[in-house]
């Protein structure tokens, strides 16, 4: 196996790590502890070019590559997570429209994403149902040529600043999952209300309500009762990247913790002087590369080898969001009292990396998918180590 990155994964690597240290690291604390929208970051992350990893050559862009969003991730959250969520949610709510959209769709949604004229969101999550998909409550019933939409969006992002949702609804309730359908809902056509909480560690995420929304049949995706497959196809291919950006917060953490104790006195010596200190650190190291060959094993598959990477995909996510979560906790107890200063970066790390063990699905659902995968693949007769 190669595990080297291409040149051109390499060039886009050092592109997007100039971008983030250069444009978004001297405002990230700001962009990180707004409460609400902030131009200037945004600004900057439409006019990076970044965008067109998420779209199609066929649509302008630069095509859609797992490996690629994974590697703009990891650099972005290594400097602000909110700057992460802005790239990625540009994918996550457009994608299914990649996935399952007419030609009429790609043409009218997906060229404007790439210079942020239209900023799409991914409408899943509802109070009752997070990671029980074939839960959701909202409904969507057929009236002529519309579809009319109630019900309520919840952990929604950038919910007030979005053109174009991605909108799951059940056309049949009594079938269950098999009753779910999937809408793009645009707010030139159709109105709903929007309600911008600060109901997790990152900024604008709120809910979406949808009181008697009347969306053109021609914006359903796919079929009806297709929902759910369009949401869990997303997910397959999201969830390696969600990783991806955990990896970026360990690494980061990891450089502060480095820096740190390279330099705090201790006893007449440095803290990096002492065994327990190295130990530590080393610790940190392999487990933060044993989750990067997760990620990009997951990632690689689905570009290269696989249609379906369910199994590797949960793996994927679950193993970097928890090694994650121990990295960034050893690096703030390694900094002592200095870790909890609210302004210091470990501190808005030790915050912002508890949520990507939730979002997407949580640790537990995760493993509850590659125990149920592995099953299907014992009964297949494949060899799990494949």
């Amino acid at each position: 196996m190669d595990f080297t990155f291409t040149a051109d994964q390499v060039r886009l690597r050092q592109r997007a790590r100039d971008f983030a240290e250069k444009e978004i690291a001297p405002l990230a604390e700001e962009l990180d502890a707004a409460y609400d929208y902030h131009p200037e970051g945004m600004k900057r992350i439409k006019r990076s070019g970044l965008y067109a990893y998420v779209v199609p050559e066929a649509y302008g862009g630069k095509g859609i590559s797992s490996v690629n969003l994974c590697i703009v991730r990891e650099e972005l959250a290594k400097i602000s997570t909110v700057a992460d969520e802005a790239f990625i949610m540009q994918g996550l709510g457009s994608n299914p429209i990649v996935l399952f959209g007419n030609e009429k769709q790609k043409k009218k949604y997906l060229p404007p994403l790439l210079d942020g004229t239209r900023m799409a969101n991914f409408c899943l999550t509802e109070p009752s149902s997070g990671s029980d998909v074939a839960g959701i409550q909202a409904a969507a019933r057929r009236e002529g040529d519309f579809y009319v939409l109630n019900g309520r969006k919840w952990y929604v992002s950038r919910p007030g600043y979005t053109d174009t949702s991605v909108v799951f609804a059940k056309t049949d309730p009594a079938a269950g999952g098999k009753g779910i359908s999937a809408f793009i809902v645009d707010k030139e056509q159709s109105s709903y209300g929007v309600r911008t909480e600060r109901l997790t560690f990152e900024c604008n995420i709120g809910e979406v309500l949808l009181q008697d929304t009347r969306v053109p049949g021609e914006n359903r995706l796919g079929e009806e009762g297709q929902g759910m497959r369009i949401a869990l196809g997303n997910l397959d291919i999201y969830r390696p990247t969600v990783g991806a950006a955990a990896l970026g917060m360990g690494w980061r953490a990891l450089s502060l913790a480095l820096e740190y104790a390279q330099k705090r006195p201790m006893f007449g010596r440095v803290l990096s002087d002492f065994q327990v200190t190295q130990f530590k650190l080393a610790e940190m190291k392999v487990s933060l590369d044993a989750a990067s060959l997760l990620v990009y094993r997951a990632a690689w598959l689905a570009d290269n080898v696989r249609e379906k990477t369910t199994l590797e995909a949960s793996a994927a996510k679950y193993y970097a969001t928890e090694t994650a979560q121990k990295v960034v906790d050893q690096s703030l107890q390694m900094h002592g009292g200095m870790g909890l200063h609210r302004k210091s970066r470990i501190e808005n790390l030790y915050r912002a990396v508890r949520a990507p063990r939730i979002y997407e699905g949580a640790s537990e659902i995760q493993l509850l998918v590659i125990g149920r995968e592995l099953m299907k693949l014992q009964g297949a007769g494949h060899d799990q180590r494949l």
